[in-house]
């Protein structure tokens, strides 16, 4: 529901047969979503998208009013409780941008190229830790050990892009030998998803999405969200387990930056993903080669080299956000 103020949003971005909407000079032209494609991109180079949580709607439409130039705008509409809608206009608004509400679960995306489409089947492939869940498994596996001071470093360090990810990947390891291989089962039962990744990935398995984890954590946390969350697929690093300790080894091809971004290509030609429908969500440095190799690349609460290499981020609200930066 939308949060009650002098316009409602524009009234909920005009009524259903309103196709214009006068405010303080300017004029606000409704259009459908798809209608861009088809009719408008020519004549309005310039798109963003406005998301954000029903309770700031009043916020929103404060921001939206102080435009002073014509605006084009179409009401998105996903299977969540967020709210969203797109601007269309010939000349850039980036100069209002800074004036856009601080503070809040809202977020501009700027669309500055072709959009995946949500209505057609697609690949999503997404990095684990602080992505599909909200921890760092190594990290907690660490604490559960006794050594978690000692790995939290190195995981902050190789997150910022300072190390080599298998280096660093082999430092920690090695730092959990001679843990019980129970605290695994122990983690596994209490992974904490992020908030959103059930709505989301109920929305794109509704339009025929396959959906994968690309990991550079550890095998039975990502076997388990992959039948926790109906997955079709799950890549990640397999821990030595000897007379029930961890060994501090891991073995077979380690799961790096550059295998999880060539799990984009092998999934796409497994599954015969159309050009254009591939995407890929994550927050590290890590994952940079893969949203890179995916058609649209996401920053997910991102470190700053993420961001800056991704197409968009989504930086404030959950991963609900996620399907309205595709095209309907």
């Amino acid at each position: 529901m939308l949060q009650q103020g002098d316009n409602v949003l524009l009234n909920w971005l005009f009524s259903e047969t309103c196709e214009t909407y006068q405010h303080l000079g300017c004029v606000f032209y409704r259009y459908c979503e798809s209608d861009y494609l088809l009719n408008l991109q020519a004549d309005l180079p310039y798109r963003s998208r406005i998301i954000f949580a029903s309770q700031h709607s009043s916020v929103i439409e404060a921001w939206l009013s102080s435009l002073t130039i014509d605006t084009h705008i179409a009401k998105l509409e996903r299977q969540n409780d967020l709210l969203g809608f797109e601007l269309a206009t010939q000349t850039a608004i980036e100069q209002w941008f800074g004036s856009f509400p601080q503070d809040i679960a809202a977020e501009i995306v700027l669309i500055q190229q072709p959009l995946a489409r949500l209505n057609q089947p697609g690949l999503l492939v997404m990095d684990m830790d602080s992505t599909a869940i909200q921890i760092e498994c190594i990290d907690e596996l660490a604490a559960m050990a006794g050594v978690g001071d000692e790995v939290a470093a190195v995981t902050a360090s190789a997150m910022r892009g300072e190390l080599d990810f298998e280096q660093s990947l082999r430092q920690r390891v090695a730092k959990l030998a001679g843990a019980d291989a129970h605290i695994i089962e122990q983690l596994c039962d209490n992974l904490p998803l992020m908030p959103g990744i059930e709505p989301m990935i109920a929305e794109l398995k509704s339009h025929q999405w396959k959906l994968v984890v690309a990991s550079g954590g550890f095998t039975p946390f990502v076997g388990h969200l992959k039948q926790l969350l109906g997955l079709d697929a799950a890549y990640a690093n397999e821990l030595v387990i000897q007379d029930g300790k961890l060994s501090g080894e891991v073995t077979g091809e380690v799961v790096d930056a550059q295998y999880k971004a060539n799990v984009i290509a092998k999934s796409a030609k497994q599954w015969s993903i159309a050009s254009g429908q591939c995407v890929a969500i994550g927050d590290g440095a890590n994952d940079i080669p893969m949203i890179q190799a995916a058609d649209l690349g996401l920053a997910f609460h991102a470190k700053p080299k993420l961001v800056a290499a991704a197409d968009a981020a989504i930086q404030r609200l959950d991963l609900r956000a996620l399907v309205f930066c595709l095209q309907a």
